[in-house]
């Protein structure tokens, strides 16, 4: 558990949950897990005005599995926003063009950095899955993720190229992942909380107009 009041973010079970600290006349402790209309939810820390850090951190260590249980069900409960808008330059060429090789160069930029080799890049139409790396080191990454933030495509091409060297979701496994790319749980988390917009069926034009 880690609690970053300057940044407002608590890193909880690979979770990085927005809160705020909010100060009063009060005299106990009290913990709200608080539904944002389009960011997904915060947790909100009540505490006297004269309450040391240090308890606060260990109160909510305490209450780390109803901080995560109430966050989850929050964004599970999140209105969605409406369907995702594609920019009219995404067409079925492009994506064999300009999309693909923006793969290509982004997987050849961390497998550099990283010191891993790969096999094949195959981009997919899939709902759901993101990205896969075969045993063989084939790459395979879902087009959707040229729709969405930099820092989500980032994050799930290092995941992938992590398999280069731990064929499994281990804690070593994550250390590779965080030593390359330290705030993937960003990208992890926006893929939860957003991933579900991108997962109904898509038909893009062969060419632009």
């Amino acid at each position: 558990m880690v609690l970053n009041l300057r940044k407002n973010i608590l890193i909880l079970n690979d979770l990085s949950i927005p809160c705020r600290l909010i100060r009063s006349d009060r005299r106990s402790l009290g913990l709200e897990i608080r539904r944002i209309p389009e960011d997904g939810a915060e947790l909100l820390i009540r505490a006297p005005r004269r309450m040391k850090i240090a308890y606060i951190e260990w109160f909510i260590n305490e209450k780390e599995r109803w901080i995560t249980e109430k966050y989850l069900a929050a964004l599970v409960e999140k209105p969605r926003s409406k369907a995702i808008e594609i920019p009219d330059y995404v067409t079925e060429q492009w994506l064999r063009t300009e999309g693909a090789e923006r793969f290509q160069q982004k997987t050849a930029f961390w497998a550099a950095r990283m010191k891993v080799t790969y096999g094949r890049i195959t981009i997919r139409d899939q709902k759901t899955r993101w990205g896969s790396c075969s045993s063989r080191g084939n790459l395979n990454f879902n087009w959707r993720l040229l729709l969405m933030p930099e820092r989500v495509m980032d994050y799930v091409i290092v995941h992938e190229l992590a398999h280069r060297r731990e064929m499994n979701h281990s804690a070593a496994f994550w250390q590779i992942v965080e030593t390359y790319l330290p705030d993937y749980r960003i990208g992890r988390q926006w893929l939860k909380e957003n991933g579900i917009r991108y997962s109904g069926t898509i038909q893009l034009p062969k060419t632009a107009d």
